[in-house]
């Protein structure tokens, strides 16, 4: 039977959000990313959260979807003005 490498689950983006303590900076997501060894697509994820500060980890992962957009992007700046934020998709419809 061949052998198949697999990731370090420690280093996933959600793992790295087990590790710290909320309220909680992006840039000590980043520093904790880089400090776990996490792939440099986890750090950029990370680098790429809109908000500069998150009370929770349920707030990180909904801004996620919104962070791999930017990365897609290639940045955060919107060169034809048009507002694409995806975080409150939805939540407005429920009360």
């Amino acid at each position: 039977m061949a052998k198949t490498k697999t990731e370090d689950p420690g280093r996933s983006p959600g793992a790295q959000l087990d590790a710290v303590d909320y309220p909680v900076w992006r840039d000590t997501l980043v520093r904790t990313a880089e400090d776990n060894g996490s792939p440099p697509e986890v750090i950029n994820l990370f680098k790429s959260l809109p908000r500069g500060t998150y009370e929770s980890a349920e707030d990180v992962l909904r801004d996620f979807a919104e962070a791999a957009r930017r990365m897609a992007m290639g940045g955060s700046e919107e060169k034809d003005g048009v507002n694409r934020d995806r975080r409150n998709l939805g939540r407005d419809r429920h009360p």
